[in-house]
């Protein structure tokens, strides 16, 4: 599926100011919930403060950062309460950087968010049948291994979601580690060591592909200069030749992050994927 006519990125997404977000007295916070064992574990919930006849469609966020920078604070302005205003309860994901554990910790961290979640969702009114998960850059490839990881893997509880929107996530982390694609982010998370490519395998979505994983959508600029568009397009072809549900909403000339004015107009194609899969009901 492509998506024409979309300008070409003009800000790195995963790059926001690191001031304070702006919360609406519309919206509700829970902030610094622990989700696991260490420091940087912890994940917020934000939900709309008005009342629901129904459970809500829940939304756990994981940012991006190429798995070293980051926070969770940066995409409540952007993506958070996008996803609020359209009814979603909202898990807002922080896990361990490269700076305080490599590799394979950050997958560990948001397979446990999404435990968490999934657990939790009665208490904040969310359903825990239409959890989705979505992330930019390394939070979409941290959000593809939320759908995608299996027992056998052997890197947390296997999640339960009903849907993935990744935005230009990495799927072969061994691709950035050495030759043409070979990015310092990847090789700070995966540093030189015995079984290096194996591990790179192992937090790969590319890995886990099979056919009984849930929906997922990607979208992906075909000019990205950080995450190559290959990478979105392997996943996709990957996935429907296993027979699994799996669209690519491709952005001509679009780099590593887009436009507000392009992202709203993405976000409709987000929402309507999410009303097919009968996450979103309705109009909302």
């Amino acid at each position: 599926m492509l998506w024409a006519g979309l300008a070409q990125a003009q800000v790195m997404s995963d790059v926001r100011p690191n001031v304070p977000p702006t919360i609406p007295d519309s919206v509700s916070v829970d902030a610094n919930i622990k989700y696991g064992e260490y420091p940087e574990t912890v994940l917020d919930v934000y939900q709309p403060k008005a009342k629901s006849k129904e459970k809500r469609p829940g939304v756990l966020v994981i940012h991006g950062g190429g798995w070293t920078a980051g926070t969770k604070e940066q995409r409540v302005e952007p993506v958070v309460l996008r996803w609020v205003a359209r009814g979603f309860v909202v898990a807002n994901v922080e896990y361990r950087l490269a700076k305080a554990a490599i590799a394979p910790a950050a997958v560990i961290d948001v397979l446990k968010a999404a435990e968490w979640f999934e657990k939790n969702a009665k208490k904040y009114d969310a359903d825990p049948k239409r959890i989705v998960v979505t992330g930019d850059s390394a939070g979409g490839h941290l959000s593809l291994m939320v759908a995608l990881t299996p027992k056998s893997a052997d890197l947390g509880r296997p999640a339960k979601v009903a849907a993935v929107v990744n935005f230009f996530g990495i799927t072969d982390v061994g691709d950035q580690l050495q030759g043409a694609n070979e990015r310092r982010y990847a090789t700070t998370w995966i540093p030189e060591m015995p079984g290096r490519l194996d591990l790179a395998r192992r937090v790969s979505p590319m890995t886990y592909v099979r056919k009984d994983v849930a929906p997922i959508l990607t979208i992906h600029g075909d000019a990205d200069p950080t995450v190559p568009y290959e990478h979105g397009v392997q996943l996709t072809k990957a996935l429907r030749d296993a027979g699994a549900d799996a669209v690519l909403i491709t952005v001509p000339q679009g780099k590593h992050g887009f436009p507000k004015a392009k992202t709203d107009e993405l976000y409709e194609h987000v929402w309507e994927f999410l009303r097919s899969k009968k996450v979103l009901y309705g109009v909302m």
